[in-house]
C-alpha cells in the first residue's frame, strides 16, 4: 500500500490564476500526489519590493489566524506558510452573491460559524463582501479570505466589537438576500453601528480612499461611461479593415483606478502588438487576440461570456461552462490567457 505525502511538503501544482494585485498573486492547483484535495496559494514571492513589509504584515495576521480557527467546520485549512507564500484548502462552494440563500439554515450556520470563530478569539474583518461567504455543495456556510483577521488573545472591548461588527456585517446580508427573515432584534441591530465602525467612515475610510486610490491606483469601479459606446466603432473599423482581423468583441471592466477601462477581444492571428499598432487613439486598455471567439447561434459573440472573462468573474464563468458544455471548450483557452486578474467590480 503507497502512503499519501506529507500535505506540509507535498510539490503545488499551479492551475489557475484567479487575482493578482500589490500583495499577492491567488492562484489554485492542486497538491502532487494527492487526489481530490484541491489547495490555493496566496502567492508573495513575486510581490514588489515597496509592497513587501504590508504584504508579509497582511500574510502573518492571516496565518494567526487561520491556525487559530483550525478544525471549525466552514474554514480553511492552513497547510504551510513559507518564502513562496501561504498554502491553504481551498473551500469548494458557490460565493453569496450568485447562491443568494433565501433559507434559514443557511443563516443559522453562518451565525454558528462566526460564534466558533468568536470562541477561538479570532474576528474575521472583511465579511462585509458577499464573496467571502460562501454556500457548500451541502448548503452549509463557509467563510474566506483571512487576510484582515485578527487574534484576540485578551478578548477586551475591541474584540467584542469586532465580533459585533462581523455579525451585524451577516445580518446585511441577510437583509441582502432574505429581508423576511430578519427579527426585530436583528432590524434593531443593524440600525446601530458600532462607533468604531462610525469614526472609520468619517476620519480612516478617507484615508484609505486617499491610499488606494490616489497613490495605490485602486477604485470600486466607480464612473460608468460606456466605452463601447464612444470608442468602440472608431476601434472596431481600424481592426476589422485588417484582413487578418475576423471579429472583434468589446466589454468594459473596472480599472485599478477611478474609471472604467475597455477590453478587446480579437479573433484573429496577429499578436498583440500587431493590434496595438492597427488600433486608434484612443487604446483600449486591454487587447486579447483570441483563436477562436464564444459565438450566438447567428454567428454574434457571447458578450455575456466575454464581460465575464473581462471583469474576472470565475465562479459565474464555471457555473457558465457546467451549464454549456460545448461553450466550455472555446471559453477555457480566453480564461487562460485573460488579461484583467483583479476583483474590482462596475457600479452601475
Amino acid at each position: 500500500m503507497t502512503s499519501l505525502p506529507d500535505l506540509s511538503t507535498a510539490r503545488f501544482l499551479p492551475e489557475t490564476v484567479h487575482k493578482r494585485d500589490a500583495f499577492s498573486e491567488t492562484v489554485s492547483g492542486r497538491l502532487d500526489g494527492v487526489a481530490d484535495f484541491p489547495v490555493v496559494l496566496r502567492k508573495l514571492d513575486g510581490v514588489p519590493l515597496w509592497a513587501r513589509p504590508a504584504a508579509w504584515w497582511l500574510a502573518r495576521k492571516e496565518v494567526r489566524a487561520l491556525r487559530a480557527v483550525a478544525g471549525i467546520e466552514g474554514c480553511p485549512l492552513l497547510i504551510r506558510a513559507d518564502r513562496t507564500g501561504l498554502l491553504r484548502s481551498w473551500t469548494q462552494g458557490t460565493p453569496l452573491h450568485l447562491a443568494r440563500p433565501a433559507d434559514a439554515a443557511w443563516y443559522r450556520d453562518a451565525r454558528r460559524l462566526l460564534r466558533e470563530m468568536r470562541r477561538r478569539g479570532v474576528t474575521h474583518n472583511d465579511i462585509a463582501k458577499p464573496q467571502n461567504w460562501l454556500m457548500t455543495p451541502e448548503g452549509r456556510a463557509a467563510v474566506i479570505d483571512f487576510q484582515l483577521a485578527s487574534l484576540h488573545p485578551r478578548r477586551g472591548p475591541l474584540f467584542r466589537l469586532m465580533a459585533r461588527e462581523d455579525l451585524r456585517h451577516l445580518l446585511k446580508q441577510k437583509r441582502a438576500y432574505a429581508p423576511g427573515l430578519l427579527t426585530p432584534s436583528e432590524y434593531r441591530m443593524l440600525a446601530r453601528k458600532a462607533w468604531p465602525a462610525r469614526l472609520w467612515m468619517a476620519t480612516g475610510k478617507r484615508a484609505y480612499n486617499f491610499v488606494t486610490r490616489r497613490l495605490m491606483h485602486w477604485s470600486d469601479g466607480e464612473g460608468t461611461e460606456d466605452r463601447v459606446d464612444r470608442d468602440g466603432p472608431g476601434l472596431r473599423a481600424a481592426l476589422m479593415a485588417d484582413a487578418n482581423v475576423r471579429e472583434v468583441a468589446l466589454c468594459t471592466y473596472a480599472l485599478p483606478a477611478h474609471g472604467v477601462g475597455l477590453y478587446a477581444f480579437v479573433e484573429t492571428a496577429l499578436d498583440t502588438a500587431a493590434l496595438r499598432r492597427l488600433a486608434p487613439a484612443p487604446q483600449p486598455e486591454l487587447i486579447q487576440p483570441v483563436a477562436a471567439l464564444p459565438r450566438h447561434a447567428d454567428g454574434t459573440p457571447r458578450l455575456d461570456a466575454l464581460s465575464l472573462i473581462a471583469t474576472n468573474r470565475l465562479d459565474e464563468l464555471a457555473e457558465m461552462m457546467a451549464r454549456e458544455p460545448d461553450l466550455a471548450e472555446t471559453l477555457r483557452p480566453i480564461i487562460a490567457g485573460r488579461l484583467n486578474l483583479t476583483d474590482r467590480v462596475l457600479k452601475r
